[in-house]
């Protein structure tokens, strides 16, 4: 049940299911259990490719917006404002929210909050995002991406002022903001999960074999790598396999690195696998491990830590605010293969060790709980609304027209419509 009166939010994703990341996922989430607390929801996002411009599904009203493939990523689409403005406009005038709750500062955020702000409209917006996140999928040398991440935090700035208020999921990430000019420190509000979903009993084991897990993009950031080349390291007496779930751009390269290393036998890659296989590879794992170095919260480790899970993880970002050495887990300096190596060894050579540090990843993660989250966004909907109303009326509502391809008119528009 909503705690106060039900509202109509709009929710701009720039990255939505089908696609699948963290950001992706807490949209989704965040839409669904709003929905399931009696809220009118919408979201706005990129149209995936395939299938229709609106969908409702679970209470969720979700509107596609005209997208283009991008040559760095085989299924991330992207939006370009020109071609989006009106169309949102158009949207909002239709749905009229209570608020707007924008994910990123991308093509579909920055567009809503302009819209919203000719509307008077209050806007929330939080920041799931690092350029590091993105700079590897450009084939850029390193000191040319260095260069680049500093406008990316710019062009954030520039779009976030604007919000009544701002969120960023750890503490950690909340600094960043105003570290990089946002003049304002943002409120930090855990992505939540979900919790009892992941706590399952743990699998009964079939053999001696311990396992680490890896649940993930397999992209650059992610250092999977990492884990490859500590199997080697570890003592011979622990026999210690890795699962590898998830797909992303470098699974061709950690394929032919475990080859390289001697340990394709010991290592399974799963790819992309329902949701039931990833709870079932949270059961059986032993320890997670996660080497990223670009986490500004880590849902896939909150997820491990709630089925019970040691974790060991690079010291970087906001991985020290899950991982607390010696009490559910072992940090790690982000690239040391020796010390991670040896943090595995620990934790995987003592049983005793595993199940206290487990039994400390529930209780550490339980302030996490998806229903502490809703009730601050509803909280910070109904904050941002008294801030927007203080401030001067907006005077022009004008709206750009969309620009069309050979005079077609907007696909989105024509479907709502009824064109």
């Amino acid at each position: 049940m909503a705690t106060g009166p039900r509202q109509r939010i709009v929710i701009g994703a720039d990255t939505y299911p089908p696609d699948v990341n963290g950001a992706a996922n807490f949209a989704h989430r965040l839409a669904d259990g709003l929905a399931r607390r009696g809220h009118d929801v919408h979201v706005v996002a990129p149209h995936p490719g395939a299938g229709p411009e609106r969908v409702t599904a679970g209470g969720v009203t979700v509107h596609r917006l005209r997208s283009h493939r991008t040559p760095f990523h085989p299924t991330f689409r992207v939006c370009l404002p020109p071609q989006i403005r009106g169309s949102a406009a158009r949207l909002l005038d239709r749905i009229a929210p209570d608020a707007v709750h924008v994910q990123s500062h991308f093509a579909v955020g920055r567009t809503l909050v302009g819209a919203a702000r000719r509307r008077g409209v209050p806007v929330v917006a939080t920041n799931h995002f690092m350029p590091e996140n993105l700079i590897g999928y450009a084939p850029l040398p390193d000191r040319f991406a260095a260069a680049a991440c500093k406008p990316a935090w710019r062009d954030l700035v520039r779009v976030f002022r604007h919000a009544q208020v701002v969120t960023a999921p750890t503490p950690r990430a909340a600094r960043l903001l105003p570290e990089h000019g946002l003049g304002r420190t943002p409120l930090a509000v855990s992505c939540g999960l979900d919790l009892d979903r992941f706590a399952q009993p743990a699998a009964e084991r079939t053999d001696e074999r311990l396992r680490v897990l890896f649940v993930g993009r397999l992209d650059a950031e992610k250092n999977v790598q990492d884990i490859l080349r500590a199997l080697p390291r570890l003592p011979a007496g622990l026999p210690v396999t890795a699962e590898i779930v998830g797909d992303g751009s470098r699974r061709g390269e950690l394929e032919d690195l475990a080859r390289a290393l001697g340990v394709a036998d010991r290592v399974t890659f799963h790819g992309l696998v329902a949701d039931q296989e990833v709870l079932d590879a949270y059961a059986r794992c032993d320890v997670f491990c996660m080497p990223g170095t670009a986490e500004l919260q880590s849902l896939v480790t909150m997820e491990a830590m709630a089925a019970g899970k040691p974790v060991v993880a690079a010291d970087a970002m906001a991985l020290p605010h899950l991982v607390h050495p010696g009490r559910n887990g072992l940090l790690y300096p982000p690239g040391d293969i020796p010390a991670l190596a040896a943090a595995l060894a620990s934790v995987l050579g003592d049983a005793g060790m595993r199940t206290r540090m487990g039994e400390a990843a529930r209780g550490i993660v339980a302030r996490h709980d998806i229903g502490h989250t809703l009730d601050t966004f509803e909280t910070l909907y109904r904050e941002a609304a008294e801030a927007a109303r203080r401030l001067p009326k907006p005077r022009d509502r004008r709206e750009p027209r969309d620009r069309r391809v050979r005079g077609s008119e907007s696909p989105e528009y024509a479907a709502h419509s009824g064109r």
